[in-house]
This record gives structure tokens, sequence and C-alpha cells, in this order.
């Protein structure tokens, strides 16, 4: 279990969205059991626990293999001081809580964040329940504990089922077997100059990926030679995703992953090429490629 986070060190914590057995909540414990994991209760709050130092690393979900995009992350990054320092692609295996007493066939209703029912829409209706949307996950659970109604359950972790003293109705929910969240590490500092070509610090094997945001000019195939100069240098971009601009529909902003250190030539010559095109390109991180992403190659 965690420490208490009133007398954690601030270099020792990381900050998640969401209540203790939170999906990000398992997220940190797994991928550094040795911080002490504090909950916070909105994105924008845990972006605040570390710029003001209450916190050293931010876990925060990007995107689900089934969801899709967290958008309420996406929409942070333009007006956030932090920088991504790494990433962790957390299997998620959802399951059903209920209160003591509670069974599958007496359960009516069950409670969950959005994404969760997303992920397990097909077995929930195959049950035959009735979805509730909740603000995430593990406040589903302490809200299903706290009432004690055996009609009602909650999807969430085996650890939430541990910490609000639920009974696992069923276990694995998710439509998908491959059902992965990637999450993304913030800090105040960037860590792009530790892996800067040539750098002690780099391993055999290690690959860097670039995370940054641009916006086009309104002009025909903006979009189109604004990633012109990536194909050219034989850059390998791998995530690429549009947003409007303040309500506005002949403005787009982007976010974009590629494969690459900024200061690589071939990067280099093709940011040059962006900036030709964009009206902005801000850094969001540069940062070690987790080996999950290639488990396929």
């Amino acid at each position: 279990m965690a420490k208490n986070n009133a007398t954690t060190d601030p270099s020792q914590t990381i900050a998640f969205q969401g209540a203790a057995g939170a999906y990000s909540d398992v997220a940190c414990r797994t991928a550094h059991p040795e911080m002490t994991p504090l909950a916070c209760a909105s994105f924008e709050d845990a972006f605040a626990a570390v710029e003001e130092g209450r916190a050293r690393l931010a876990m925060l979900p990007i995107e689900n293999s089934q969801a899709g995009r967290v958008a309420d992350v996406h929409l942070l990054f333009p007006h956030a001081t932090l920088h991504i320092v790494g990433e962790y692609f957390q299997r998620v295996r959802h399951c059903l809580l209920g209160p003591k007493g509670a069974t599958l066939s007496s359960v009516t209703r069950v409670y969950s964040h959005v994404q969760a029912l997303s992920q397990c829409r097909k077995t929930v209706r195959d049950l035959g329940l009735t979805p509730v949307v909740t603000a995430d996950t593990a406040a589903a659970a302490a809200e299903v504990a706290k009432r004690g109604d055996a009609s009602e359950a909650a999807i969430a972790s085996e650890l939430a089922a541990k910490i609000y003293g639920l009974s696992i109705l069923k276990r694995d929910l998710e439509d998908a077997r491959h059902n992965t969240t990637r999450f993304v590490l913030l800090a105040k500092e960037p860590i792009a100059s530790e892996l800067a070509p040539g750098s002690e610090r780099l391993s055999e094997g290690d690959r860097i990926v670039t995370s940054f945001i641009f916006s086009v000019r309104n002009v025909p195939s903006a979009l189109y030679k604004a990633l012109g100069g990536f194909a050219t240098n034989g850059v390998n971009m791998s995530k690429i995703e549009s947003y409007m601009v303040d309500g506005k529909f002949t403005s787009t902003q982007f976010y974009a992953e590629i494969e690459g250190h900024p200061e690589e030539k071939n990067v280099q010559l093709a940011f040059e090429e962006l900036g030709f095109i964009s009206r902005e390109v801000k850094l969001l991180g540069v940062y070690r490629a987790d080996p999950f992403r290639f488990e396929d190659d």
C-alpha cells in the first residue's frame, strides 16, 4: 500500500488522476514501485502537483488500444509547462466488483469511467447491465462499496477491490484481450540532453521518441507540405492527431510523435521544413520508447 502522502518526500512522489485503486494508480505502482502514488481529483491537479513541487512525476493516460485517445489530457498539452520524460504501457484487466452479498444475477447497474465502460461495451450488454458513467473507475468502486446495494456493481481494478472491500464477481470484462492503456510520464525538466546522440546515458537498443504539437496555416495542402520533410528525410512518424483550435474550423492543431532525437541530422532537417509551413511548433518531450511498442516488430 502507498505511504501517507502527507509525509512523503516529494522527490519520491508520483501523481495521478483518480482515486486510490484507479488504473493510473496501478500503473504508478507497477512502473515505479519505489515511489508513493499521489491521488489527484483532475488531470489539471496532477499537472499542478508536479509544477508546484509536491510530486516529481505525473503518470497520465494518453490513449487506449480500444477506446482511443484520452482527449482531456491532449487538450492540456498546448498550455503545459511540463515535459514528457517517459512512457509506460499498462495491460488493463477489468473486474466487475460488487458489495458483499452481490452476485452476477443480482446486479442490474454497473458504474465506471466512460473509457472503461467503452472497453467493456459488449460484455456489459451481454450481461444485461445498465451502464452508468462516473468520474473514474476507483471512485465508482468506492461509491458501490459505500452504498452496499447488491443491485449495483463497478468496473474497476483488482487493486480497487482490495482497497474498498468489494467482491470480484467476474474478471477480464474487457471486450479485447489486448486492452492496453498507454501512459506518459511528465516532469518539470526535460531529459532530451541525456538522450542526445553520443550521450553516455544512451544504452544499446534504446529507441527515442519525440512528441510535439504544431499548427498549420490555412492554405491548400498545408498538412501535406508540413509532413513532407519527415518523409523525404526518412523520419518515421508513428502518430498524428488533429484538434480544432479555439472552436474554429479554419484553424487546426496537431499532436505528433516521431522516432528519433531532434539533434539527429535527418530530424533537424525535417523540423526545419515543418517550420516553413507551421505557425507554431512546440516540443513536448524526448524520451526512451517503451519496449512494448516494438513487441510485434
